[in-house]
């Protein structure tokens, strides 16, 4: 297996590509038969979520894997997400997760969204009563805790933007180890990147394709003309550019396929080395968001009236 892990401020080391284990079917078999595939392609961190309903699965093949002596759980690096509902409490939303995952502990912690709900609202798609005041001191609080207790490695965030980083630094004693957000050659976040880099932050990049495959996705990264000549230039893929780009920006890559081609194709990505005139055609490149958040957003109840509002400048 390729050595490529990245160091976090918190001292331990993760893998920078990592599976991620969303799917909108969460069909248990599909993920799990995916798990042990790319346990089989090298593939050491997996990336899921108490939304996702993926946990169970990716416990069981990572827990089967561990019985058989193929891997021994050292070898894994295992990261799961806070959601809004459980925001009151931390500590016993991520023993429900361990338990779900049939572990002692994660390896990375993160709160899902700057988003609290109420303790029942465990739809993905909030409603407008679902929403509450949002207490990110008490929250973070909650995730500090865990750390201290043992039952995860590391805490960090998910879709922070560089106003919302500033402002949990203004009381978090423990500083976040990761801020893992959508990241791709035509969502680059260079001003996310640069306020994370200050404080030692990693940026983990989600849907470091667009998300081709998800509902809310498009295809517009691979399909980029420019994507596409970088990637005959160099004789690799239109993902494995886009993922190559992602990794020499210092980032780790989330990548999502359970389709053992793509998944070995996403790994090749280390292989390839991009010149600096493919940076430069891949900063003109005209930027668009595609998990833009909609659904966090009201006009009565959110935090946030606007997607401004929720992304700050970043968006």
């Amino acid at each position: 297996m390729r050595n490529n892990q990245v160091r976090l401020n918190c001292g331990i080391t993760m893998p920078v590509i990592g599976l991620g284990t969303y799917s909108s079917q969460n069909d248990r078999e599909t993920t799990e038969l995916a798990i042990h595939m790319a346990l089989k392609l090298g593939y050491r961190h997996f990336d899921t979520a108490k939304i996702y309903g993926s946990e169970p699965a990716v416990g069981n093949a990572l827990r089967k894997e561990i019985l058989d002596k193929t891997i021994e759980r050292e070898d894994v690096f295992v990261t799961s997400k806070l959601w809004g509902s459980d925001h009151h409490d931390p500590v016993s939303a991520l023993k429900q997760t361990l338990q779900k995952l049939g572990m002692e502990y994660l390896d990375m912690y993160l709160v899902h969204w700057p988003v609290k709900l109420k303790p029942w609202a465990c739809d993905s798609v909030p409603k407008e009563e679902d929403f509450e005041k949002l207490d990110l001191e008490s929250t973070w609080a909650g995730m500090e805790k865990c750390m201290e207790m043992g039952l995860c490695r590391c805490i960090g965030v998910s879709n922070f933007s560089s106003k919302k980083i500033e402002r949990l630094l203004d009381f978090a004693s423990v500083t976040p180890a990761v801020n893992q957000v959508e990241m791709h050659p035509m969502w680059r976040q260079s001003k996310l990147r640069e306020t994370c880099a200050d404080h030692k932050i990693h940026v983990s990049a989600y849907s470091p394709l667009g998300a081709p495959g998800n509902a809310w996705g498009s295809t517009a990264v691979v399909d980029s003309p420019i994507i596409k000549s970088i990637a005959l230039k160099h004789k690799a893929t239109p993902a494995q550019v886009a993922l190559q780009w992602g990794i020499s920006k210092g980032s780790s890559v989330i990548v999502k396929s359970f389709n053992k081609d793509r998944m070995k194709e996403n790994m090749g990505s280390f292989d390839l080395k991009l010149d600096d005139q493919d940076f430069l055609e891949i900063d003109n490149l005209e930027q668009s968001k595609t998990m833009r958040g909609d659904f966090l957003v009201n006009q009565t109840t959110s935090p946030y009236k606007t997607l401004h509002d929720l992304w700050d400048e970043d968006i």
